[in-house]
């Protein structure tokens, strides 16, 4: 008797969502979810796409909004946050997974902020630099990628010196490993990927900022993003977020504090 309430406890997760305010993606029978580098890592043999650093945190969180809605997950991949928002602008993507930035919500709506990730930096071998204000000093050379939350962060703390951008991550680490910047940028997660691949490398404790990571979409998609911030709101509450993030095993993680929401503006 058991099994079977089981059984049909999942059969009645999977039915589709009857919520009008979803009803063209149950249509359509899949939930198109954009992510951006370093978000994923693609199977070079498949195309696959999988979920990589906090990404890993971010596709499960994924799945389970997919599940709630009864549809199949399809992660579509990007190589940068703007083109990422530009998916979701022409409405290729349903969903996306963006740090929330003041300066994006002209294109796009976010649901309230479900994890939260620190800003830090990756320093090589030797480095003096020991807490992120030793890299604010003229003759410091930061490599970060143009037009991620962190480096919007970044540009707001550093006063005397360099940021080096560059279109994606690895470039980033290419820089610091040929001896052309002091410092990468970024998320804690993927910084401490990276410093494994760099003999003596250290990813500092302290941090610069916080990427306050959400759900995008839309801004004409008004019924879904209601849709998509009650059940953020929901997923928080009954552990669900956290629940992936421990899942996952990412060291750096945590679930972003309480947002209220005006519009697509959240405020603390």
């Amino acid at each position: 008797m058991a099994a079977a309430l089981l059984a049909m406890a999942v059969a009645a997760r999977a039915e589709p969502s009857a919520d009008p305010r979803v009803a063209d993606i149950v249509r359509a029978g899949k939930l198109r979810v954009g992510l951006h580098l370093p978000q994923f890592v693609k199977d070079p043999a498949t195309g696959e796409i999988h979920g990589h650093g906090t990404g890993t945190v971010i596709v499960q969180i994924a799945k389970a909004f997919a599940d709630h809605v009864g549809v199949k997950l399809e992660l579509v991949g990007h190589r940068s946050p703007p083109v990422l928002v530009e998916c979701l602008k022409a409405l290729d993507c349903d969903i996306g997974f963006l740090g929330y930035a003041p300066g994006r919500t002209t294109d796009v709506a976010y649901t309230e902020p479900h994890i939260m990730v620190p800003f830090t930096f990756m320093v090589p071998a030797g480095s003096l630099i020991r807490v992120v204000g030793d890299a604010d000093k003229p003759g410091i050379r930061i490599a970060a990628v143009r037009s991620h939350t962190s480096t919007m962060a970044l540009g707001r703390f550093i006063k005397q010196a360099e940021t080096l951008q560059v279109e994606i991550p690895d470039e980033a680490f290419e820089l610091v490993k040929a001896g052309k910047a002091d410092a990468f940028a970024s998320p804690r997660p993927p910084l401490l990927e990276y410093a494994t691949k760099l003999p003596g490398a250290r990813v500092l404790d302290d941090h610069y900022g916080a990427n306050l990571q959400a759900l995008a979409l839309s801004k004409e998609k008004t019924a879904r993003l209601a849709y998509a911030r009650e059940w953020v709101v929901a997923a928080k509450a009954s552990g669900l977020i956290q629940r992936a993030i421990e899942k996952a095993g990412e060291r750096g993680i945590e679930v972003a504090p309480v947002e209220i929401l005006t519009g697509s503006t959240p405020t603390r």
